[in-house]
C-alpha cells in the first residue's frame, strides 16, 4: 500500500543516508536512521540524565559519536571525526556561534541536560533544509514545547523537580518545570542548575581545574487556534566559574540571553515554519584557581541574529516541495584590557577582534519523492551568501616584550580584511525497502563550511597571544589566516539495515562512509616554544591553513534478544563497534582522530525496572597528528552498570555507577593536562580521564 504524503513528509523530515545508527533502538524499522534521542527515550532510559552536566553526554553510546574533552559543561561534539564548527548545531532554529577564542561557550553549554525535550542528530549526507555551513552534519535539539488542554477540559498543570549527583566530583545537580495551559494558550517554565568540584582520576589524584558551576533558566508562552501555533520563548543563562584543564585559561564569567519567536501555520496548500531569534554573551576568561596565578583579564562579547521561513508544499500524493530562506548574523568584540603595573600587559587595551561580523544568507529547495513501492528519493540544493569583516587591531604596546605582536597589528591594519564566500551545498539520497527485513540507504553529498572568524582574524604573533586562541585543548599556539578558503566536502555515504518484522525487535546495521574535503582547514607549522617555560614541556605555533583530507570510516550496531520471559523479564543484547580513520592527503594524521571503538551491553527490562550492564573498550591511539604534537593514549576498557524504577506516581529512581573498576586511563581526544603542568612545571602530560563515579538521581512528575 501507497504512503501519503503526510506520512512521506514525517518519514524524510530527519534526512538521508545519515551513518549513524538509532539512539532508539526501538524505533520503528521504517525510520530513517537519525538518531532522535527525545523525551519518551530518555524515559525508557533515564541514567542518560545522571551521567554528565553537558548536553553533549546525551548523545553518548551513538556510534561514531565521541566528546572533545573541555569544560565540565562545554564539551565539543564530534561525528564521524568532524566536529565542533564542522557541525550545524541548533537550539530549535537559533544558531549560536562560540564566542571565545578558546570554545569555551559551544552552542550546547547554553542548555542544562534537564532542559532538553529531544536531540535529533543526522550524519554525512543531511538534507539542506537542516542547515548549512557545515561539513559533518548537524544537531537539532528541541526545549519545552508548549502543552494545552483539550477541547472543552479544564486548565492543564504539570510539572516535575529533579536531583541528581555524582561522587567522582561531588556533583549535584537540580532542575524544575512547571506549565499551566487552557486549550488556546500556554506558560511553562523550566530551570536547573549544577555545581561540581574538581573531578578525581582512576588513581584517585585531583584533576586540577575542572570545577564549574552553571544556572539556566527558560520560560515559555504558547497559542494555538485553526492550526495556527505561535511560540515566544526566553531564557538565560549564569556561569560564574567554569575550568578547563586543557586550557591555559579558566571561564571566570559567561552571561547569556535569549529569545526567539516562532510560527507555524496549516494551509490549504501546505504549511509555513518561520522563526525569529536573538541571542547576546558575555564571557571573561582568567584565573580563579591556584595553580593559576595571576591577572590577565579577557572579554568577549557575542552576538547572534537571525530568522529562519520554509515552506512545505504536497505536490501530488507522492511528492513534497521544501523551500527556505535564512538569515544568520554574528558580531564579536574580543579585547583583553591592560594590567595596571605590567611591562607584558600594558599599558593599552590589547585588540583581539574589533567589530568582528559574520553573516550567511541562503536560499534552498529540497523534494522529497516515492517513486513505486519500493524507493523514497530526496534531492536538495542550497546556496549560501558568507560575508566575514573585522576592525583594526593593537597590541598591548609597541614595546621589545610586545614587537611580533606589534608588528603583526601593523600588517593585520595595513590589508583588506572583507571576505565573500558564494557556498553551493547539492544532496542526494535514495533509501530502497523492497520488504519488511531489509532497508538499504544511499547518499551523495557536497556541503561546504566558510572559516569562523578566529581562523580568519586570529592575528597576535606573540607566544601568549597565539596561545590564547586555541579550542583544541593541545597546548599549542594558532594565529589566523585571512585568505583561508571555504572548506568543501564530497560525501558518500551508505546504510545497510536487516531488522526483525512486526513484533520482532533484532537488528544489525552497517552504515560505512567516505568523505573528501578540499581545501580542510587544518595547520601550517610556523614555530615552537615551551609551555609555562618549563624545558620538559613542547609546544608548537601553527597557522591556520588549507590542506586537502580524506576521511573515511564505519559504523556497525546491533540489537539481538537474549530471552523474551526470564526471572528479570526481558534480556537484549545491544552494542556498536566504529571505526573512523582522517588524513592530510599531502601528509599525516588528522587532529582528534577516535580509535577504534566498540560497546557491548546487556540490557534488562521488566515492567518498571530497567538495567544496563555495559562495557566500553578503546583501541591505542597511535595515529596522531605530529604538527599539533598530539600524544599517543594506550588503549583501555571500562565497565558500567546502571538500574532505574518508575513508580506509576511518577516517581523515578536512578542509580549507576561509570567506570566501575576505577580503571586509570587517559581519553584520546581529552587534549594535554595543562593545569597539572601550570602547577608542577614538568612535563606535558595527556589529560586523566575521571574515575570510579557512583551517579544517583530521583525525580518527580505531576
Amino acid at each position: 500500500m501507497k504512503r501519503s504524503i503526510l506520512s512521506l513528509s514525517i518519514v524524510l523530515a530527519f534526512g538521508g543516508a545519515s551513518t549513524t545508527a538509532y539512539a532508539d533502538h526501538n524505533a520503528p524499522a521504517a525510520a530513517i536512521p537519525t538518531v532522535v534521542i527525545s523525551a519518551k527515550l530518555l524515559e525508557s532510559y533515564p541514567y542518560r540524565m545522571e551521567a554528565s552536566s553537558d548536553s553533549a553526554g546525551l548523545l553518548a553510546g551513538t556510534p561514531g559519536f565521541a566528546v572533545a574533552t573541555s569544560g565540565g559543561v562545554s564539551g565539543l561534539p564530534i561525528v564521524n571525526g568532524l566536529g565542533d564548527d564542522r557541525l550545524k548545531i541548533r537550539i530549535g532554529a537559533m544558531e549560536v556561534t562560540s564566542a571565545c577564542a578558546n570554545h569555551m561557550n559551544p552552542p550546547m553549554s547554553y542548555l542544562d541536560p534537564k532542559q532538553v525535550q529531544s536531540i535529533e542528530l543526522s550524519a554525512g549526507v543531511t538534507p539542506v533544509s537542516n542547515g548549512g555551513d557545515n561539513i559533518g552534519g548537524t544537531i537539532n535539539i528541541s526545549t519545552a514545547v508548549p502543552v494545552f488542554a483539550k477541547p472543552g477540559a479544564p486548565l492543564r498543570t504539570e510539572g516535575s523537580v529533579s536531583l541528581t549527583t555524582r561522587s567522582v566530583n561531588q556533583t549535584v545537580s537540580v532542575g524544575a518545570s512547571g506549565a499551566i495551559a487552557s486549550e488556546r494558550f500556554s506558560f511553562s517554565f523550566d530551570g536547573a542548575q549544577a555545581k561540581a568540584h574538581s573531578y578525581h582520576d582512576g588513581n584517585g589524584r585531583t584533576v586540577l581545574a575542572s570545577m564549574y558551576k552553571s544556572t539556566n533558566l527558560g520560560v515559555t508562552l504558547g497559542y494555538r487556534q485553526d492550526g495556527h501555533h505561535l511560540t515566544l520563548r526566553a531564557g538565560t543563562q549564569r556561569i560564574p566559574y567554569q575550568g578547563f584543564p586543557n586550557q591555559y585559561m579558566d571561564m571566570t564569567d559567561n552571561t547569556a540571553d535569549h529569545s526567539t519567536l516562532a510560527y507555524l501555520g496549516q494551509y490549504g496548500w501546505g504549511e509555513l515554519d518561520v522563526t525569529s531569534y536573538w541571542q547576546r554573551t558575555k564571557h571573561k576568561m582568567g584565573f580563579f584557581t591556584p595553580e593559576r596565578k595571576g591577572a590577565m583579564p579577557m572579554l568577549t562579547e557575542g552576538r547572534n541574529f537571525g530568522y529562519t521561513a520554509r515552506a512545505t508544499l504536497a505536490l501530488s500524493e507522492d511528492q513534497l516541495l521544501r523551500v527556505g530562506h535564512e538569515y544568520h548574523g554574528f558580531k564579536l568584540q574580543d579585547y583583553w584590557p591592560a594590567v595596571p603595573g605590567s611591562m607584558m600587559m600594558g599599558p593599552q587595551t590589547y585588540v583581539n577582534i574589533k567589530d568582528g561580523e559574520r553573516s550567511r544568507l541562503a536560499l534552498y529547495g529540497e523534494l522529497v519523492s516515492h517513486i513505486g513501492k519500493d524507493w523514497i528519493t530526496q534531492l536538495g540544493a542550497r546556496h549560501e551568501r558568507v560575508r566575514a569583516d573585522a576592525g583594526a587591531v593593537q597590541a598591548y604596546a609597541s614595546n621589545m616584550m610586545n614587537a611580533a605582536d606589534a608588528a603583526a597589528a601593523q600588517a593585520f591594519n595595513a590589508r583588506s580584511r572583507q571576505k565573500s564566500d558564494g557556498n553551493l551545498d547539492l544532496t542526494a539520497t535514495a533509501r530502497y525497502e523492497p520488504g519488511s527485513s531489509f532497508d538499504l540507504e544511499l547518499g551523495y553529498g557536497r556541503k561546504t563550511r566558510s572559516p569562523n572568524l578566529y581562523e580568519r582574524f586570529a592575528w597576535g604573533r606573540g607566544v601568549m597571544a597565539m596561545t590564547m586562541t586555541n579550542w583544541f585543548g593541545d597546548g599549542n599556539g594558532y594565529v589566523g589566516n585571512v585568505d583561508l578558503k571555504p572548506e568543501i566536502a564530497q560525501t558518500l555515504s551508505a546504510t545497510m539495515h536487516w531488522h526483525g518484522g512486526q513484533g520482532s525487535n533484532w537488528f544489525v546495521k552497517l552504515a560505512p562512509y567516505y568523505n573528501r574535503v578540499n581545501d580542510y582547514i587544518d595547520v601550517d607549522t610556523v614555530g615552537a616554544f615551551n609551555p609555562y617555560q618549563s624545558q620538559q614541556a613542547k609546544g608548537a605555533l601553527l597557522r591556520f591553513a588549507n590542506h586537502d583530507a580524506t576521511l573515511y570510516g564505519a559504523n556497525l550496531s546491533w540489537k539481538a534478544p537474549v530471552a523474551r520471559k526470564s526471572a528479570i523479564g526481558e534480556l537484549n543484547f545491544t552494542g556498536y563497534a566504529s571505526l573512523t580513520r582522517g588524513k592530510r592527503n599531502d601528509d599525516g594524521a588528522l587532529y582528534r582522530m577516535m580509535p577504534p571503538n566498540v560497546l557491548l551491553a546487556l540490557e534488562q527490562r521488566d515492567g518498571a525496572w530497567n538495567s544496563q550492564f555495559e562495557v566500553k573498550a578503546v583501541a591505542r591511539k597511535d595515529r596522531i597528528d605530529s604538527r599539533r604534537l598530539e600524544s599517543v593514549t594506550s588503549g583501555f576498557a571500562l565497565l558500567n552498570v546502571r538500574t532505574a524504577y518508575q513508580w506509576k506516581n511518577g516517581l523515578l529512581l536512578t542509580m549507576g555507577i561509570s567506570n566501575l573498576m576505577d580503571r586509570a586511563y587517559n581519553d584520546p581526544l581529552g587534549g594535554v593536562y595543562l593545569a597539572g603542568l601550570a602547577a608542577d612545571k614538568g612535563a606535558l602530560t595527556t589529560l586523566p580521564a575521571p574515575g570510579r563515579s557512583i551517579d544517583m538521581g530521583i525525580s518527580l512528575r505531576f
